[in-house]
């Protein structure tokens, strides 16, 4: 299974993407996690620009149309999602492969719910299957947790683990989730 994770946050040291990046290295042999790099590459959302679209569109919509399933971790920014994330979206709101694509969204902050539900709702919007059971908060911020200790915290590796391979059965059974995850807790 491929899966394309992408991140909200433009930051060198986002705990989003230090959290995609750790999904990436506990992934088992049968899925592919590939981080998308092109989020702070894409012009801001323009529909004229549809019609001769620029090279990093171009490349998401590869990207995109070549995942199995999508993993997303954004962080929130006065309440909503980020414009970063927005605007990648908004660039595959008209984009047929995305209709349909089973997505899991990662939550690195328990304070992050209202960007969570927005992210989700603008995901629904677009005909995104989120999968809820793959979907998880994971309390990184604040908890001292570094990039390279992630892996290594039996709660966020398990829960990683967990998460795709939850994601991996609703791909499976197009779409539906059967395995249970559950909010992760850090000591």
């Amino acid at each position: 299974m491929r899966v394309l994770a992408v991140c909200g946050s433009l930051r060198a040291a986002s705990i989003n993407a230090a959290l995609l990046r750790t999904a990436q290295r506990l992934a088992p042999p049968d899925i592919e996690v590939s981080v998308c790099t092109l989020v702070g590459e894409l012009p801001l959302f323009n529909p004229d620009l549809e019609a001769n679209m620029p090279p990093s569109v171009a490349q998401l919509h590869a990207q995109v149309a070549a995942a199995d399933a999508l993993l997303i971790a954004s962080p929130e920014y006065a309440h909503g999602v980020t414009g970063a994330i927005k605007n990648l979206l908004d660039w595959l709101v008209s984009f047929e492969p995305f209709v349909g694509k089973p997505v899991a969204v990662l939550n690195a902050s328990p304070r992050a719910h209202h960007a969570d539900a927005a992210l989700k709702e603008s995901l629904r919007t677009m005909s995104a299957v989120i999968i809820e059971a793959a979907s998880l908060g994971i309390p990184l911020l604040g908890s001292g947790v570094l990039e390279p200790d992630m892996a290594k915290t039996p709660a966020i590796a398990q829960a990683l683990c967990e998460s795709l391979a939850t994601l991996q059965a609703a791909v499976a059974n197009g779409g539906v989730a059967h395995v249970l995850t559950y909010p992760v807790g850090l000591p």
